[in-house]
């Protein structure tokens, strides 16, 4: 099943900067198509423990028959509180991977792709309130032309929000047909994929707060990784990698890292490459997902 849900990145990579203890407790908090977790659970041993996180119904169909896993169906910006449920207040890695999986793009009633047209939905937590039409629907101009520019680095993303406040005098925009019609004028001819993609990074990022949950997460895994437990991350857009080079350099996400009374150093890692490990070659043929792929690890200090 998980072949054909998602093809893992850079695996064995992701695998062995966990830097894996046979007993020890490790989390996999975008479990997905059960790629990353299946390689975890071969490398421990019988008192080994893996718990994984997905919000996503889908992801639930590919869980693993193994005593040694946890499966838990929620965000993992409620990490902190869920291991705790489970009776873990310290584990010894943690693994994300950021990216939305080929799974989801695949699915048209997702809305996540710009192949199909479908509703213009986007939620990973179908749970959930907010979708891409409410943001298009009801933000303000202002608000629209900031996640467009900041979520999408949309160079027009000014003009792009005006056209789409403008269009709602004439009816709503609920699907992708609807929402690329309106915007049509704006598409630069011969980059029309790159733009969509742009645009529609920026209404994804919004609808799930990706960027607000993600911080919350990295800062909870400070609390719960035991010393010398590795933090796991893959990022795929600049906006992703930078809290995380950031909060693995410095502790925290703006500004310089803080010291102590005698000069130290007061972070809670300690960056384990000095610099983004990328795909190589191989990667790069096997996996087109894995070309914009960076992956940051750190250590507990």
């Amino acid at each position: 099943m998980e072949n054909n849900y998602h093809v893992p990145v850079m695996l064995d990579a992701c695998v062995e900067g966990l830097n894996i203890k046979p007993e020890g407790v490790y989390v996999d908090v975008t479990f997905g198509g059960g790629g990353h977790s299946r390689e975890i659970l071969k490398k421990l041993g019988k008192q080994g423990v893996l718990i994984a996180f997905d919000q996503d119904p889908d992801a639930q169909r590919n869980k693993i028959e193994d005593p040694r896993f946890r499966f838990v169906d929620q965000n993992f910006a409620f990490l902190k509180n869920n291991l705790r449920l489970l009776g873990y207040r310290k584990v010894d890695g943690i693994l994300a991977d950021l990216g939305v999986s080929s799974h989801q793009f695949n699915e048209p009633e997702r809305g996540f792709s710009t192949r199909f047209d479908a509703a213009l939905d986007m939620r990973m937590d179908k749970q959930s309130e907010l979708t891409a039409a409410g943001v298009l629907n009801t933000y303000s101009e202002e608000e629209l032309h900031k996640i467009f520019g900041i979520y999408g680095e949309v160079k027009n993303a000014k003009s792009l929000a005006a056209t789409v406040v403008a269009s709602r005098v004439s009816g709503s925009l609920q699907t992708l047909e609807d929402f690329k019609r309106v915007i049509a004028a704006h598409i630069p001819r011969g980059k029309e994929n790159k733009y969509m993609a742009q645009v529609f990074q920026a209404l994804r990022i919004e609808v799930n707060a990706e960027i607000r949950v993600l911080e919350s997460f990295l800062e909870q895994t400070a609390e719960v990784l035991n010393p010398g437990g590795r933090l796991v991350v893959m990022s795929y857009h600049s906006l992703e990698d930078r809290p995380v080079k950031n909060f693995i350099a410095k502790g925290k996400f703006r500004g310089e890292v803080e010291k102590d009374f005698y000069g130290n150093e007061q972070k809670p890692f300690r960056a384990i490459t000095r610099k983004a490990v990328v795909a190589d070659q191989q990667e790069l043929e096997r996996n087109s997902r894995s070309r914009s792929a960076k992956l940051r690890i750190g250590e507990r200090i």
